[in-house]
């Protein structure tokens, strides 16, 4: 079982620190509570012993190309931590200086100190934080400007810290299950170019006393082989820099909105896709209507966190008919890619019985429950289908390159 080390707030203020045995970060998050604790930080012991070091000994190298940029994981630190504080009755200010000390690294300490220089300067927290897109993403300032309208902002703060968790356990979960598949990938990519280089000019040399026509696949093979040899870098350079164009271009609007909508209509991960955005926009629509955010506000700030624009553009749509006086489940009915006619039933029941705000939360975490069973069903046939692909292409070489040797008799005279 993990051990994780924690930080948090007591109920007379002080900071604690200590160890405990969980089986994920929510059960950590769990125990901590129970003990009458206000999580601060949460991290996974790198070295699995109970030797009550603080999570300052552990000491993080950080290597990086370009200026540093705060990691999410100290982003989530200072959520909870601003939260636990304005819970305790600690002026915005104070806070934002305790914030400043407890910094983990100097980078983050510099960016709330950049902060609290401007909320000091009479700036509400949520245009400080915009200052800093890169830190705090949009969705963030969103919320965090939803709670300051509303008096709350240590319950969205908290909100915030939770969604930031979850959305790191998913996206660890992902990450995880996309490794063993890239790694057979690159071992395909190695044994072809291995084939080409090294083997194939063997053959062209016995091939090349023939005076007979080869076969289309064979010479296919040698003629990649030849330029794999000749113009290998120049190749390399041009998959490079095709790259780097398609990259540049996926990053502009017009390309995104071509890629986000290629990737829905994926037969495989288009819906795995939506069923994240779904998940992601539930989450954060439940916890922002149980905060006593208003409605439509809710909404505006819960379709930034999907992520697609296009799903984004179709939930825009509903929360028009929203703000005419429509109901919220008939106006997402529309969105019959991002919501299933189940979830939308479930919707409106739970909105005419006024617990909307405990049904989307439900909703969310057997959504995510379903995607965690779908990626490893993904998982497990990508394996095959990557050795498949490579059994293919090695077969292909082989068939190509075995062909002739079978009619060299009709060559030889």
């Amino acid at each position: 079982m993990p051990t994780f080390q924690y930080r948090a707030l007591q109920a007379d203020g002080r900071i604690a620190d200590g160890m405990l045995d969980a089986g994920s970060r929510p059960d950590a998050m769990r125990q901590i509570e129970l003990r009458g604790l206000r999580p601060v930080s949460l991290s996974e012991s790198k070295t699995g012993t109970r030797g009550g070091a603080k999570p300052a000994a552990t000491g993080r190298a950080r290597f990086s190309i370009g200026p540093a940029r705060v990691t999410s994981a100290d982003l989530e630190n200072f959520t909870r931590l601003l939260s636990s504080l304005l819970a305790a009755g600690v002026p915005l200010s104070r806070a934002l200086v305790i914030l400043c000390k407890e910094a983990s690294t100097p980078v983050a300490g510099a960016k709330w100190k950049e902060i609290h220089g401007l909320v000091v300067d009479g700036m509400s927290l949520a245009n400080a934080m915009a200052r800093s897109p890169d830190t705090f993403p949009k969705v963030y300032t969103a919320m965090v400007e939803a709670g300051e309208a509303g008096g709350f902002l240590d319950v969205v703060l908290a909100q915030i810290a939770d969604f930031q968790s979850r959305e790191k356990d998913l996206r660890s979960k992902v990450t995880t299950a996309m490794i063993y598949p890239c790694i057979l990938l690159l071992l395909a990519l190695v044994v072809l170019t291995v084939l080409l280089v090294f083997f194939i000019p063997k053959f062209q040399k016995v091939f090349s006393s023939v005076h007979g026509s080869l076969p289309l696949i064979t010479q296919i093979i040698i003629s990649a082989s030849h330029i794999l040899r000749s113009y290998g870098l120049l190749v390399l350079a041009g998959f490079v820099l095709a790259g780097f164009l398609i990259r540049t271009w996926f990053l502009s609007p017009d390309g995104r909105r071509v890629w986000e909508g290629l990737t829905l209509r994926a037969p495989l991960v288009g819906p795995l896709i939506a069923r994240f955005a779904m998940a992601r926009f539930c989450r954060m629509l439940g916890t922002l209507i149980g905060a006593d955010v208003p409605l439509v506000q809710a909404l505006n700030v819960s379709r930034r966190s999907i992520g697609n624009q296009i799903l984004v553009d179709a939930v825009a749509r509903s929360i028009d008919q929203v703000q005419q006086g429509g109901r919220l489940g008939q106006s997402l009915a529309e969105c019959k890619t991002l919501f299933s006619g189940s979830v939308m039933e479930m919707i409106s029941v739970a909105e005419e019985s006024g617990r909307l705000d405990v049904e989307l939360v439900r909703i969310a975490n057997v959504t995510e429950g379903e995607l965690d069973r779908n990626l490893k069903t993904a998982v497990a046939l990508a394996e095959p289908l990557m050795l498949f692909l490579i059994a293919g292409f090695i077969g292909f070489i082989f068939i190509g390159m075995l062909l002739p040797v079978f009619s060299l008799q009709d060559y030889i005279k």
